[in-house]
């Protein structure tokens, strides 16, 4: 029962088809302190013209301030721990809504029972202390709902803080959970589809081959082979590599394919300086393999070419294949180009864009993503 309520709440708080009802609690609560204004008095309510005119007024400069607080102040500056700058904006957030409130009390307010005209035609009278006494109670009044006001203000705005934090901890922590799922079940799957008995057998056999007819050969076959073993069991499991690495084991698979195709031709080409950038382990082999798995024409000549480029925190990554004659249906990277996208949400979010071109002759994929 308990966990049902914890499974509902954080549904209501999270999820975003519940997200109209979240901004209708919020306008409620808006509206309940909006309304104080309305009953200063004990078991009174007031409606003058002024009083709903200052309660519209308040509750409009309330929302306008937890609206600025959820979408300027709480991204821009809370979420990235700019806490100094978060709080003296909140504190003049604050003292903006306390100097339009004040304004508004000063010019529009109305204490019950005393009319303005009340107040001066007991100026002019002997009694006339009696009238400053009355004002000097408006004047307090005024300076209590203020202050009520302001606090409570504040404490509606401290609260919207803290839900969007735990909000966004919360998001964070789920799409980390979903990333690292996502991230395992595609290296599984990569490490089944790929090194698998049959690619192995395929490896081997040719180095077999070789060693009587072209030794050094089949020791670059294996000792190729031994690398892309190493990285694909131990350096795969990182969250980052180099990408410099990344680019070299690719090169390994090309020169494997080269070995035992003989219409095969590949280039690896890249510009802008590629030694600091590091990347998500398999980020790219999913688009080679499809790319080779998908042009296996032994009869007319077909390539790959890979090509890397560096500029402004930007990367790209292109990979453009020959199509055979009759092309087969493809599949990336045996795991579906859906659940590549999905793992590229998962790392990038908005920070990607992927391209896929296919021609008659051709088909390119196109990455950019910030590192």
């Amino acid at each position: 029962m308990i966990k049902k309520i914890e499974d509902n709440l954080n549904n209501f708080l999270l999820k975003p088809q519940f997200r109209i009802y979240r901004h209708l609690l919020l306008l409620l609560v808006s509206i309940s302190i909006a309304m104080n204004v309305l009953w200063d008095v004990p078991d009174k309510i007031i409606l003058t013209d002024n009083r709903i005119f200052i309660a519209v007024a308040y509750l409009a400069t309330t929302l306008v301030m937890i609206y600025f607080n959820i979408y300027i102040l709480v991204p821009r500056l809370l979420i990235k721990n700019k806490f100094t700058q978060y709080v003296l904006s909140a504190i003049g957030l604050v003292t903006f809504s306390l100097i339009a409130i004040v304004l508004m009390q000063e010019f529009l307010y109305d204490v019950p029972g005393i009319s303005r005209e009340h107040i001066i035609e007991n100026q002019v009278k002997p009694n006339a202390h009696l009238a400053e006494n009355d004002k000097s109670g408006s004047i307090v009044a005024v300076l209590i709902g203020v202050t009520s006001s302001i606090f409570g203000t504040a404490l509606l705005i401290a609260g919207v803080s803290t839900f969007m934090l735990f909000r966004y901890w919360t998001i964070n922590n789920q799409r980390i959970s979903d990333l690292q799922s996502a991230t395992l079940q595609s290296e599984l799957n990569f490490l089944k589809s790929q090194i698998n008995p049959h690619f192995l057998f395929n490896m081997l056999n040719n180095a077999n081959i070789m060693v009587d007819e072209d030794p050094e050969t089949a020791s670059q076959i294996l000792t190729k082979l031994d690398g892309m073993l190493r990285y694909q069991i131990n350096d795969s499991m990182r969250d980052r590599v180099d990408l410099e690495e990344d680019i070299l084991f690719l090169t390994s698979f090309l020169d494997l394919e080269k070995t035992r195709r003989d219409h095969f031709e590949y280039t690896v080409s890249n510009d802008g300086d590629l030694s600091n950038i590091q990347v998500p382990p398999l980020l790219f082999i999913p688009f080679l393999e499809n790319a080779i798995k998908h042009n296996p024409d032994n009869n007319n000549l077909s390539y790959v070419h890979l090509y890397f480029e560096s500029r402004n925190n930007q990367l790209t990554f292109r990979c453009e294949n020959s199509k055979p004659a009759n092309p087969i249906e493809r599949k990336v990277g045996g795991l579906g180009l859906a659940n590549i996208k999905r793992r590229l949400d998962l790392l990038y979010g908005n920070n990607y864009s992927l391209e896929l071109n296919e021609t008659e002759t051709t088909y390119t994929v196109n990455l950019q993503f910030k590192v």
